[in-house]
């Protein structure tokens, strides 16, 4: 029986048969959510991490479906605890945010002069961009709300972050493979994929990068954090062996730049779980844990793990990966009659943008149609994106929207400290694992734009809840839990 349906319930009550039909139909619709959640995660992940309005269209259409199906199984058990939704708050404020930049209003200047329409009368650049960015983030929100309420034991929360680490491997195993039977023509399984572009399922090497740090991230985390029983660390280490593998290949400066952050961010949080686990008096006692925990200890272990894989990476990237880092000056110091589509220009311009509108933003997902106004190139090729997702918060939301987002990231970090006050070690890895991937990606958003593809939103969705997700402790069930 669901916990709030049993709390209204004396102990000596004897539940009727229709409020056992009741809680057997709450029961298999629980399951069947979740689990069809899972499944529409994974779909997500196949045609280009879902990019083209088609795919998108059914990824939304699901999400809404699954929804209406949870007011269903909330009308038979009841909503439960309203506070664990508090990390909704901030996208709904940013959903409202960005209906208003599409509200025609008066004194707001034309995006076009001359042209007097109410479209253009609006605080964004492009409206009908604007609702259909509006349109995604409640689809991504009722994910967040969705796993929310039905990840709420260990085999739920191991079947999540098992859906995680599969996706990665098999995208990683797909890209390799790609790479090393794929030389001529268009069309490898999917027909949009070209011989030496993208990566894996992936048009945008550095989108596939943003999924395999997320993976890699949550694995390695895990596993250092003590969260795989010794029996089965290998199984574990030949997940994370292709995703690396894969990540290295794919020849993504920036999601290598990100790798070795969160190798750092993941040895300075070393033995954070064990310290909080252990006694103090064991602390005090054992030289050795103290060592293990100590400043020099830890500076160690980050110039040795950094070395082992910078070795590593050159011996799998080979030439082809020294040239990627080689050719940065020279890109960065790109001239305008190269097209002028350097990141330093695009950033420039982006800046420029948001200091003509520094408050209300040009308009969630008008970017593209706004800075034409401020990137003085040869006009060869506009930017789509800033390459730079705080960068293109500010322009797009102004100082109203990078509030949004900083309330959202508080939160966040809150809920994360809340959770890692939990005694079981099992919940306090899978916690590490989560942050080391949230990581990664906090880095690689400030030189490209990976959490524009669906997928990529999804996992670090999902990691967000792996993170902050309220799991009640099952001593009897253990760490292996995850491992069934």
């Amino acid at each position: 029986m669901s916990e709030s349906l049993a709390e209204t319930l004396p102990a000596s009550f004897e539940v009727n048969e229709r409020a056992q039909v009741r809680v057997r139909l709450a029961r298999i619709l629980t399951a069947f959510i979740f689990y069809s959640l899972l499944i529409v995660i994974a779909l997500t992940a196949v045609p280009y991490g879902t990019v083209q309005p088609w795919w998108e269209s059914f990824f939304e259409s699901a999400v809404f479906a699954l929804a209406a199906l949870s007011v269903v199984e909330i009308m038979l058990t009841g909503l439960g605890r309203v506070a664990k939704y508090r990390l909704l708050l901030p996208l709904l404020a940013l959903m409202l945010f960005a209906f208003i930049q599409t509200l025609p209003l008066k004194g707001v200047e034309a995006s076009a002069a001359g042209i007097s329409s109410a479209a253009l009368r609006t605080i964004s650049a492009d409206p009908f961009e604007t609702r259909i960015f509006i349109l995604k983030v409640a689809a991504i929100s009722l994910v967040l709300a969705l796993l929310v309420r039905y990840t709420n034991s260990r085999r739920r929360l191991g079947a999540l972050i098992f859906l995680i680490i599969m996706v990665g491997v098999v995208s990683a195993l797909f890209g390799i493979i790609r790479q090393t039977t794929q030389h001529q023509g268009p069309g490898f399984v999917l027909p949009y994929l070209m011989p030496n572009s993208g990566y894996a399922q992936f048009i945008n090497k550095n989108h596939f990068a943003f999924l395999m740090e997320m993976v890699l991230g949550l694995i390695l985390g895990f596993l250092v954090a003590g969260g795989a029983r010794r029996d089965r660390v290998l199984i574990y280490v030949a997940a994370a062996a292709p995703v690396w593998s894969a990540l290295v290949l794919c020849l993504s400066r920036g999601g290598i730049l990100s790798m070795l952050s969160q190798v750092i961010f993941l040895a300075l949080l070393f033995n954070l779980t064990q310290m909080r686990s252990g006694s103090h008096h064991e602390a005090n006692n054992n030289a050795l844990l103290r060592f293990g925990r100590s400043l020099v200890f830890r500076l160690v272990l980050i110039v040795g793990l950094v070395a082992a894989i910078f070795v590593g990476m050159v011996w799998v990237g080979g030439e082809s990966l020294v040239n990627r880092f080689q050719n940065v000056p020279e890109e960065a110091g790109q001239s305008r009659a190269e097209g002028g589509s350097s990141r330093a220009e695009i950033w420039r311009a982006t800046w420029r943008m948001f200091e003509s509108h520094p408050i209300l933003g040009e308009g969630f997902n008008g970017y593209w149609i706004g800075i034409t106004q401020y990137h003085d190139a040869t006009g060869q090729l506009t930017p789509q994106q800033a390459h730079n997702d705080y960068l293109e918060i500010l322009a797009s939301g102004g100082l109203i929207g990078i509030a949004i987002f900083i309330w959202l990231a508080v939160l966040i970090v809150r809920e994360v400290r809340k959770a890692l006050a939990a005694s079981d070690s099992f919940r306090r890895a899978t916690i590490t694992g989560a942050c080391v991937g949230i990581f990664g990606v906090m880095v690689h958003s400030f030189v490209d734009f990976g959490l524009h593809i669906t997928v990529n939103c999804l996992i670090l969705v999902a990691l967000v809840v792996i993170a902050t997700a309220e799991i009640p402790i099952e001593k009897y069930r253990g760490r292996a839990i995850i491992e069934r």
